[in-house]
């Protein structure tokens, strides 16, 4: 493992995302549709926004999509109660929604529209977000957990990983019910080898990237 800094570890994956082929989407350049996946106490939104700023000063649009804001209706998500694990892991995700509305839209053969946000994650209520053209060469920076191997159509993906101890100790106990799924996800999924980027993030202040 290497040592870095927060904003060494923006500027590898700004490094990343600038040197991928920009050729599938309409207009002259592709989109390119980055996701950082990891546990609510890893904060993956907080990173995404990071990466915003020094991707439009290489010159390229950026859009900001929450993988919550892609959640399936309640009444799907939550029809085994609201603290299944299983669900959690498996149903909670629009993954066709989120395919079909931002990533496959802004993709290679994709209409070149997309919608930034579908329900609200509270509510449950449609966002009613309007179409917006795909800028060329846009970035979609996505943010969200458990949502690696869910057949997202992504690019290049960031997992912020924790060792099993660390995130049952940041799991509050009214949330202890989600750590099956979270054991699920690195059985079955694999994160940290299924990611392009993998940072280690036990102690927040100083995250290491996994050399492969």
């Amino acid at each position: 493992m290497e040592p870095v800094t927060e904003d060494v570890l923006v500027d590898r994956v700004v490094d990343l995302v600038l040197g991928l082929p920009r050729g599938g989407a309409p207009g002259p350049d592709g989109a390119v549709r980055l996701l950082v996946d990891g546990h609510p106490s890893t904060h993956p939104e907080a990173l995404a926004d990071l990466l915003v700023a020094p991707l439009r000063a290489a010159g390229r649009p950026v859009v900001r999509v929450r993988v919550r804001d892609f959640w399936r209706p309640a009444s799907l998500r939550l029809e085994h109660g609201r603290e299944d694990p299983d669900a959690l892991l498996d149903a909670w995700i629009d993954v066709a929604g989120l395919n079909r509305e931002v990533l496959d839209a802004v993709g290679p053969g994709g209409s070149g529209r997309y919608v930034p946000s579908l329900r609200d994650p509270a509510t449950s209520r449609s966002t009613r977000a309007a179409y917006v053209d795909a800028e060329p060469g846009l970035v979609v920076v996505l943010d969200g957990a458990l949502a690696l191997g869910r057949g997202l159509a992504v690019d290049l993906a960031v997992h912020l990983a924790l060792r099993a101890p660390t995130l049952a100790r940041r799991t509050a106990p009214e949330d202890a019910w989600t750590l099956d799924a979270y054991a699920r996800y690195e059985r079955e999924v694999r994160p940290a080898e299924v990611a392009d980027v993998v940072a280690r993030v036990d102690d927040a202040r100083h995250p290491a990237l996994v050399m492969r």
